[in-house]
């Protein structure tokens, strides 16, 4: 078994569109006027439709140009690093195999998920998903183009040590899937699946800008890599979410939305009075400033 048609995303996509059409729907009869924005879900739309084109293209050169030739690179048709040091050549498509792939695709989120929270010119990228002031199936549709680009770089541990390229593209396809059931704030708090799973509550957490909901809850699917790495935060019934970013994005634009943070480290480059700070504004934590004028995230939760 060499090739596999199944795309997840492409396949849940009537359901998924569904999903925002019932819930749009519930909300315009309810009267929850705080659930959608005509101008915020328009900007999303769009962003939704630029993320689907860039996906189709990310496939391909996930499946080719990386995925493959790492896959290979590590065991030719030759005994190579696998057969050498590890003592097998591949995984095979075993139903476990799926479980344990599935797995370390949400570990390899994770990472790329963090990072893209405390690496300001991949926070550049992310910030977009998170530029908007509302929670909703719409605001799964606002996907950062640039971060689409970098993600499968983060993923190459899995075909390196002996998952099939389309097995990762399989389970990375499910990822998102999940991820995008996520984006709804009707959903109760599934006490029992908030155990191992992330829920659409505790994802909730995560697009909340309250001090202590920042930067946390980074898991696509299992809520166990932020238990065990510290960024784990319980959906609290006595706080009110405010959904965005601690500076809030006044426009719907989607070229504003996609570059209003490379512009802004574009400008404190250009005033750094050093390599560091010059350094530090690209590559620190978003907020990072010399004197403090403005703050980390983890500045802002150390004031009581």
């Amino acid at each position: 078994m060499t090739t596999l048609v199944f795309n997840p995303l492409v396949e849940a996509a009537p359901v998924l569109i569904g999903l925002l059409v019932l819930e749009l729907m519930y909300t315009l009869i309810a009267g929850h006027e705080n659930v959608y924005k005509f101008k915020d879900f328009l900007a999303c739309s769009f962003m939704g439709l630029g993320a689907a084109v860039i996906a189709s293209l990310i496939k391909v050169i996930s499946a080719g140009a990386i995925f493959y030739v790492v896959y290979d690179l590590f065991n030719p048709e030759v005994e190579g690093v696998r057969c050498n040091i590890l003592g097998y050549k591949v995984f095979g498509w075993a139903w476990f195999v799926w479980g344990i792939c599935q797995f370390l695709s949400d570990f390899c989120h994770y990472w790329v998920h963090r990072l893209n929270h405390t690496v300001r010119i991949m926070w550049a990228a992310h910030v977009v998903h998170h530029s908007s002031q509302y929670y909703n199936f719409g605001t799964a549709l606002r996907l950062g183009w640039v971060a689409m680009i970098y993600k499968p770089i983060f993923y190459m541990l899995l075909p390196a040590v002996g998952f099939h390229p389309e097995m990762v593209l399989v389970c990375m396809g499910i990822e998102s899937v999940y991820q995008y059931l996520l984006h709804t704030s009707y959903c109760p708090k599934l006490k029992i699946l908030a155990f191992i799973f992330i829920t659409p509550k505790q994802h909730e957490v995560h697009h909340g800008s309250n001090k202590p909901y920042l930067d946390k809850n980074h898991g696509a699917i299992f809520n166990v890599f932020d238990r065990l790495f510290g960024t784990w935060k319980a959906y609290d019934e006595n706080i009110e979410i405010t959904y965005g970013v601690t500076h809030p994005l006044e426009s719907y634009n989607p070229i504003t939305i996609v570059s209003h943070e490379y512009r802004a480290i574009w400008n404190d480059v250009k005033k750094s009075k050093s390599l560091r700070e010059m350094m530090m504004y690209v590559f620190g934590p978003p907020g990072w400033s010399p004197d403090e004028t403005s703050l980390t995230v983890k500045q802002l939760q150390q004031i009581r």
